[in-house]
């Protein structure tokens, strides 16, 4: 899948690079502030020392179980969507993709996570081919029904199905924002959809350090 129009060599080569000037000003934002200031500064909503999102134990696309101790010296990027979604989850995927190679040689330390709300559709084989439309690297977690309920609650997300035409045809509201986590599996960051990448990139560089 493809989510951007392909307007020529000259105007792809002029949007990279000032996608990556206005990173990497950002950044250098943040990298002053941190030393100047005990305490970095954020773009993104510091929830450091919330007491919800601590944990999960749920099955990847590939049926592998997932801790979040698993991913222990990564950044995790947890949000919660589904395969159907029209926009807000193929614009945040294809927005942690950006992220990652905004990140350069610590793209590798970016683990993103993407929760389905929807496992009656979204089977493994589907949420397979599903992430592999944005980057190799990036996982989905199927809790079964039963379980999502928990999960939701567990990390404050609101879902809920609203039905179609059709038994099938239904879709599903759901909390657009994605939770961040510091290498040391420590719910750190709240990001708002649209943020942008060069901004949340510069947030993640920051707990990377």
């Amino acid at each position: 899948m493809n989510y951007f129009l392909n307007r020529g060599m000259t105007r792809r080569r002029v949007g990279a690079a000032l996608l990556a000037a206005t990173f990497s000003a950002i950044l250098s934002a943040g990298f002053l502030a941190a030393c100047s200031e005990q305490k970095p500064a954020f773009s993104s909503i510091d929830i450091t020392g919330a007491d919800y999102g601590k944990n999960f134990a749920l099955p990847d696309q590939n049926g592998q179980m997932r801790h979040l101790a698993d991913f222990a010296g990564k950044v995790v990027v947890v949000f919660f969507g589904y395969t159907q979604c029209p926009d807000v989850c193929p614009t945040t995927l294809a927005e942690l993709a950006e992220v990652k190679k905004l990140l350069g040689k610590d793209g590798d330390r970016l683990q993103a996570l993407f929760v389905t709300v929807d496992p009656e559709r979204d089977t493994p084989e589907l949420l397979k081919a599903y992430m592999a439309n944005f980057d190799p690297s990036f996982l989905a977690l199927r809790p079964v029904p039963q379980e999502l309920e928990g999960v939701a609650k567990d990390f404050k997300i609101y879902y809920k199905k609203v039905p179609g035409a059709s038994a099938t045809s239904y879709t599903m509201d759901h909390s657009a924002g994605s939770y961040i986590f510091d290498p040391q599996g420590q719910l750190r960051l709240f990001t708002r959809y649209g943020s942008g990448a060069p901004v949340l990139a510069a947030d993640i560089a920051v707990l990377m350090r």
